[in-house]
């Protein structure tokens, strides 16, 4: 969650949702064309209602706490994920059938490498070197490897049917295992051994950072416009989602870089909350927040992803070209090495970021 000592709704977080709804309202009665202009002011409005959604996602979270707080914000950005995807698949002439396969990819690469790179080069080059607790931090990356493993690798050496895809009873067993390990570890993070996801006791900066919790009023006002957020982020998405291939094309991006612009967008907002906690010298926080991020964009987009392709009759192409499931196995054995010793430095941020470079330029450049 967010590193402020104040908890509140500032102005633009009540306001922004309203008018992304009037917005939709307008499209839905006929009053809006695909002139350049209304155009951009669909996506920056889509963008503040991502941005609220979030901020929303954090009040609400702070006032039930961690590693609750992290749990709820985690799931509202894959709402938005899972909304944006279905806005694009559904817009598609063929399905889309490697748009979620994109944007999860993009998802989890973002996290391990940009997001962790920066929190750890931001982060030590404040406090030198900052404490996680590696019980904690390996149960995600457990679980995430293995997702990971299952949703974006195992495709690719399936051989029922032909290309990077599953059957249908291997995608009915891979949502199954993504939604069975998702409530494991949900049990583990908040019942059985919540502990193993709270800041270390030895983090004296975390310990004396003083918090406001926000009131029930203002946790149930952002709960309302929590919803009001979330549901104009998705009807943004869909009238946007016929507009998005003719901006990668004028750009001349290739067309899987649009599950890089989806998660950038989904993720920006849980960013910044990472981030700063990450410079308040609450690690364990930061690393909460980014993983959660990733871990749920994995466990719960494939299998409404999955139900979508069902009913909408999509062959889902789940797995990663070569250069790009090697670059997903690096990240995954760097975070490894670089988070569960239990101390991180700046060295191991630039490790991470050097990745997320080539992540980049691969997307761009195939």
């Amino acid at each position: 969650m967010s590193a402020n000592n104040q908890a509140g709704n500032p102005w633009w977080s009540i306001v922004c949702p309203l008018l992304a709804a009037t917005l939709v309202l307008i499209y839905f009665l006929g009053a809006l064309s695909s002139h350049p202009l209304e155009v951009a002011l669909e996506v920056g409005f889509l963008a503040v209602a991502v941005f609220s959604a979030v901020h929303h996602a954090e009040l609400v979270g702070a006032r039930v706490g961690e590693p609750f707080g992290s749990i709820i914000l985690a799931i509202a950005v894959t709402v938005i994920e899972v909304g944006l995807i279905a806005a694009l698949m559904l817009a598609a002439k063929n399905g889309g059938p490697t748009i979620a396969r994109d944007t999860v990819y993009s998802a989890v690469m973002l996290v391990l490498t940009g997001l962790i790179g920066l929190c750890l080069v931001l982060g030590g080059h404040k406090h030198y070197e900052q404490k996680i607790r590696v019980s904690g931090t390996s149960s995600y990356l457990a679980v995430l490897s293995t997702l990971a493993t299952i949703a974006l690798i195992l495709p690719n050496f399936t051989t029922t049917t032909a290309g990077p895809t599953y059957s249908s009873a291997q995608l009915a067993a891979a949502a199954f295992v993504s939604l069975m390990l998702y409530c494991a570890f949900l049990f583990i993070q908040t019942v059985r051994h919540r502990d193993y996801f709270l800041t270390a006791t030895d983090d004296s900066d975390a310990a004396n950072e003083e918090f406001n919790p926000p009131s029930g009023r203002q946790a149930i006002t952002s709960l309302i416009f929590l919803v009001i957020s979330l549901a104009g982020v998705i009807l943004l998405a869909k009238i946007l989602a016929p507009r998005v291939d003719d901006l990668i094309n004028f750009v001349g991006l290739p067309h899987e870089f649009t599950g890089v612009i989806i998660a950038a967008l989904v993720l920006a907002p849980e960013s910044i909350a990472a981030v700063r906690a990450s410079l308040s010298n609450r690690p364990q926080t930061s690393i909460n927040l980014a993983l959660g991020s990733a871990l749920a964009s994995i466990a719960l987009t494939i299998p409404i992803i999955t139900l979508i392709a069902a009913f909408t009759d999509v062959q889902l192409a789940l797995g990663v070209p070569p250069p790009k499931m090697t670059l997903l196995g690096l990240a995954m054995f760097v975070s490894v090495i670089t988070l569960l010793p239990g101390r991180t430095t700046v060295l191991h941020g630039f490790v991470h970021l050097s990745i997320f470079v080539m992540f980049i330029v691969v997307a761009a450049v195939p």
